[in-house]
């Protein structure tokens, strides 16, 4: 294989199977803060900076 067809094959699979990936990867991170059970860390997380605050 010369340089310009593996190029050429890398190119290829990068755009087709390497945007599915990203797709499927961005479709996941998206979905996981909203599957069932994650309220509690979700609210954990948001809460957390308040935590050791005094208004003393």
């Amino acid at each position: 294989m010369t340089a310009t067809q593996t190029y050429d094959a890398l190119r290829h699979l990068a755009d087709s199977w390497g945007l599915v990936a990203m797709g499927v990867f961005f479709t996941l991170f998206v979905a996981w803060p909203f599957r069932p059970g994650a309220s509690n860390r979700n609210q954990a997380a948001a809460t957390s900076i308040f935590e050791d605050d005094d208004d003393d």
